[in-house]
């Protein structure tokens, strides 16, 4: 396959899943004390939005490297 219609491939996938999903959350174990020795953690979630705009400009930037791809 052509390295263009793959990252086409690629992008339209990653477009679409960013329209679909808009986001998504993690944990991570932030330190939120720490006094000598003794330390206190906590598991904090984080939740990181997609743009909207972007997905559609990789999506639309997708579609256009796929159309590229199958005119070569």
């Amino acid at each position: 396959m052509k390295s263009t219609l793959v990252i086409g491939i690629i992008l339209v996938a990653l477009g679409t899943a960013g329209l679909v999903l808009k986001g998504f959350s993690y944990e991570s174990k932030e330190t939120v004390a720490k006094i000598g020795s003794l330390e206190a953690s906590a598991d904090i979630t984080k939740d990181v939005e997609i743009p909207q705009a972007l997905s559609i400009i990789v999506l639309v930037a997708g579609v256009a490297m796929v159309l590229v791809g199958l005119k070569k």
